[in-house]
This record gives structure tokens, C-alpha cells and sequence, in this order.
């Protein structure tokens, strides 16, 4: 099943070329203090059972009329894991403007990081490059949505804990400082275009995905090169984290990484998943940086 976000906050479930609003079904009344993790991410799993019934008498809107934003509005985390295929790392290793002069290794000894939630969008947004000096990358990524709280999960139960899978950019400066600073900008973190529910996607480990800028592919890879597949990548993560439902892990962008210009256009596509399209802004944010 495939669950998106459009026209400012409604709730739909995505049917070939239409879109339902299922907004009703959600309870959305304010509490305080606002629980851990997404509210509505929290309430799929009971929600999902009376989609079937409830889609009977409601009139769909065509998905190309609608304004598609991130599947999920308020992730209490957005996860990243930064080397997490062996291309990558290579690439990584060979470029000055990536390293740094860091060696990169591996993902457990390098470790995960966080990028700031005010860094989401959807593709109806715009990405907006940061400093008109420093090099903006694209990363295409798997993106995990958790769907209840995890902590210490093994590594067997881990797809448990899944909501949904959905696709990532993981945009990132090129600089020396930690990763959550250069990961974080406004606009560096893109979901979209919906949530595709675990019973469509058995086997998250065998995806294909790529990435286009403008219309030069630039990314092309499968989810089984990964070096922490994404029941690893999930248990990783709760053995640090209280995993919380709404929250994001971003599992790895392969080999192919490169500079994106005000114009481009960025086409993602995760297999079984669909494609994410998004513009990079006309104008940079800060025309000097810091």
C-alpha cells in the first residue's frame, strides 16, 4: 500500500495514477506534551485495517493534480548512515572534497549521525544549495520509517519495527565539519513521494536504485551491496537510540556521489518504491558562506 502526504497535511493512499484523502480516519486532536514520534505514523497500523471499507464510497483525485510533501511531517530523528557501501567508501577515500583528509573504513567505525528534522521537504519543495562556494552533493538512499518504538532490537525482529519504506536524499556540504552540521541545512533531507508499506516490499535487501541529475545518471546500485543490510542498519540504530514511530533511517547512498548546480533537476527511483523528482532552487541561500 502505498500512503502519501499532500495539499498541505491531508492523508492518502495512492491507487494507481489516483489519490484518496483518508485524513478523517486519523485522530489529530492536540495533546501536550505532543507524544514521541509522528502521530500519524503511530496510528497506521490500526488505521490500514479499515482502509479497505472506508475507500469504497470516496471520490480519488488525480495524483498529478495534487502537491506531494514528505510521507512523514515530523520524524523525531532522521538517521543517517554515512559509508555504508563498499563503492562508496572507495570514492570517498579518492576524493579530497569528501574526506578531508579523513580515511573512511567502515560504517561501525565511523558510526551513524543525525541531520536536524528541520532539514525535511517533500518533492513539491525545492532544495535550496547552501553556500554558493561550497559543493552541494546528491546521495540517493533507501529511507526506513519506523512504525513503533524500538530499543535494543535484534537483528531477526528488526523489519518488525517497519512502517513503511520510502526514498531518501541525504544532500550534503562538502567540508570539514562533522556530518549532522553539513547534512542539515534547510532542504538537505528529501522523502517522498510516498510510503510503500512493508507487505509490498518482502525483501527491502534487494532493491535496485539510481539517481539522475537532469538527464545523466549518476548513481546506480542495489540494496544487497550494502555492508549493514537494513535489519543491521535498524538494530544499529536502537542500540543507541529509542527508535520512535515517525522516525527515519537513511541506509547508505552507493558510489557516484557528485556536485548539484541551481537548475537541476534530480529524478530518484527506488524499485518497487517509484520515483522522487525534485528542483534544485535558481538561487543559492547564503551567497557567502561561513
Amino acid at each position: 500500500m502505498r500512503i502519501s502526504r499532500f495539499n498541505y497535511d491531508r492523508i492518502g493512499i495512492v491507487k494507481d495514477a489516483d489519490v484518496y484523502d483518508i485524513t478523517d480516519l486519523f485522530d489529530l486532536k492536540l495533546q501536550w506534551p505532543v507524544p514521541t514520534g509522528d502521530t500519524v505514523i503511530a496510528q497506521l497500523g490500526q488505521v490500514l485495517g479499515r482502509v479497505g471499507d472506508a475507500l469504497r464510497d470516496r471520490q480519488p483525485q488525480p495524483l498529478s493534480s495534487v502537491r506531494l510533501e514528505s510521507p512523514v511531517a515530523n520524524p523525531g530523528k532522521i538517521i543517517g548512515a554515512p559509508v555504508n557501501y563498499h563503492a562508496h567508501i572507495d570514492e570517498a577515500n579518492n576524493d579530497p572534497e569528501i574526506n578531508k583528509g579523513k580515511t573512511f573504513t567502515t560504517l561501525e567505525a565511523y558510526g551513524l549521525f543525525l541531520k536536524a528534522n528541520s532539514s525535511l521537504i517533500g518533492p513539491s519543495d525545492e532544495i535550496q544549495s547552501a553556500f554558493a562556494e561550497r559543493r552541494t552533493d546528491h546521495e540517493v538512499e533507501l529511507a526506513v520509517v519506523i512504525g513503533r518504538t524500538a530499543r535494543h532490537v535484534t537483528v531477526e525482529q528488526a523489519l518488525d519495527y517497519v512502517a513503511g519504506y520510502t526514498i531518501g536524499l541525504d544532500m550534503s556540504v562538502r567540508g570539514a565539519e562533522v556530518p549532522s552540521y553539513r547534512k542539515s541545512p534547510d532542504t538537505y533531507s528529501v522523502l517522498g513521494p510516498w510510503l510503500v508499506t512493508p507487505e509490498d516490499i518482502p525483501d527491502p535487501d534487494s532493491l535496485n536504485l539510481s539517481l539522475h541529475v537532469n538527464d545523466e545518471l549518476r548513481q546506480e546500485a542495489n540494496t544487497r551491496l550494502l555492508i549493514l543490510n537494513v535489519r543491521r542498519v535498524i538494530a544499529y540504530a536502537s542500540a543507541l537510540y529509542t527508535l520512535h514511530p515517525g522516525d527515519v533511517i537513511m541506509t547508505g547512498t552507493p558510489a557516484g556521489v557528485g556536485p548539484v548546480l541551481p537548475g537541476d533537476t534530480l529524478r530518484a527511483y527506488v524499485e518497487k518504491i517509484g520515483t522522487l523528482t525534485v528542483r534544485i532552487a535558481d538561487t543559492f541561500a547564503h551567497q557567502t558562506g561561513a
